[in-house]
């Protein structure tokens, strides 16, 4: 089967997206995993699910690799599973205002349980469910942010993301 350069090209694109994402986890390890303080920076990329569905997949496959670092398959599965719920409500919303609500909700539920039981009950549930959703909604709402303010500023660069 002969590959087109578009498909390779497209292929590249989502492989950057997933090796940024696991990069980030990676450079900021000390706040990018734990029950409290967690601000997971790559989870910025989020945002590119409303431009286009598209970039579930590398975020999806990003989260999958970079959760083995710290709590292994369990993450890597449970993880991984709550960034599907996010993007699923990414690509079913038309409004960006809903992306970071619901990434700390799904997260702060989600995540917050695991880490409960993997911390065997260390901190109280609602304090690590709490952390947890925080530090998602600061920093998805940063990439919201963001990215409101490239559209206004840079609109090509948008239509470029949109048109992955």
């Amino acid at each position: 089967m002969k590959m087109n350069k578009q498909y390779i090209a497209q292929i590249t694109k989502m492989g950057i997206i997933a090796a940024l994402y696991v990069a980030l986890c990676y450079i900021f390890a000390f706040m990018s995993y734990g029950p409290v303080l967690q601000f997971r920076i790559a989870e910025i990329l989020l945002v590119l699910a409303f431009y286009n569905k598209k970039y579930c997949i590398p975020v999806i496959i990003g989260t999958f690799i970079a959760n083995q670092l710290m709590y292994g398959v369990i993450d890597m599965i449970i993880g991984t599973f709550a960034t599907i719920l996010v993007c699923l409500v990414i690509i079913s919303v038309k409004n960006k205002i809903i992306i970071a609500p619901a990434a700390a909700i799904i997260n702060g539920i989600i995540i917050g349980l695991m880490l409960y039981f993997i911390f065997e009950e260390s901190y109280a549930l609602w304090f690590i469910m709490a952390n947890v959703a925080a530090g998602e909604f600061v920093v998805v709402l940063a990439g919201v942010l963001a990215f409101t303010g490239i559209e206004k500023i840079n609109p090509k660069f948008i239509n470029l993301i949109k048109n992955l």
